[in-house]
């Protein structure tokens, strides 16, 4: 295959779809990004430098020059940087520098899976696949209680369900690509579906396109 296949992949918080994209790029053998850790990377490279959160300019200066290929999920997953990065990603011009930087990624051949928030609206808007991939909040807070407890953390499900409403309505609320399906997304509700489930159901929409 001469030309990239792109997957792309969309949803709110926990609704299961990192799991997901995994999954499809390691059967498929694409390349995949995980774009919400683009966002933590510059919040790490800001934090460690000292600098502000809050200077759009030094922002996207840092943005410009982050290396997609050394993400390390473990270590961008902590909870201080999530938040660093939740103030610096409503910045448009860190959104249009790192929407650059996700759609070279996306050109690798000979296919890519990208999981965000605007991948299928905004990133890559004409992959020939988009999922949505959503859960009911209570359930998606469920899931990230679960993970916080089995990985030996604390937690109080009321807060983590408060912050999963509160994500929702800053992701789906934010003037600059705002979280929602594209019109032609294929959605998968994960709240009562296993990840294999979800995973053959993406599978059927992926093998017709890559038919066609």
């Amino acid at each position: 295959m001469s030309t990239s296949f792109t997957v792309a992949i969309d949803g709110p918080a926990a609704a299961g779809k990192g799991t997901l994209s995994r999954q499809i790029a390691s059967h498929y053998g694409f390349h995949h990004l995980d774009t919400g850790l683009t966002y933590r990377a510059v919040a790490k490279a800001l934090l460690d430098a000292g600098q502000p959160l809050d200077n759009e300019a030094i922002a996207e200066a840092t943005a410009l020059a982050i290396d997609l290929a050394g993400l390390d999920r473990s270590v961008l997953s902590q909870h201080q940087i999530g938040e660093a990065a939740s103030k610096i990603a409503v910045m448009p011009k860190v959104r249009r520098a790192l929407v650059e930087a996700q759609r070279k990624f996306a050109a690798k051949t000979p296919g890519t899976v990208l999981d965000g928030r605007d991948i299928g609206t905004v990133v890559c808007p004409e992959a020939p696949v988009k999922l949505y991939v959503t859960a009911s909040p209570e359930v998606r807070a469920r899931r990230r209680y679960d993970e916080i407890i089995s990985g030996g953390g604390s937690a109080d499900f009321n807060d983590v369900f408060a912050d999963v409403k509160r994500r929702d309505e800053r992701d789906m609320g934010r003037a600059d690509s705002p979280l929602k399906p594209a019109d032609d997304a294929h959605l998968l509700d994960t709240s009562e579906m296993s990840i294999e489930a979800a995973f053959q159901a993406a599978r059927a929409f992926i093998d017709a396109a890559l038919k066609k």
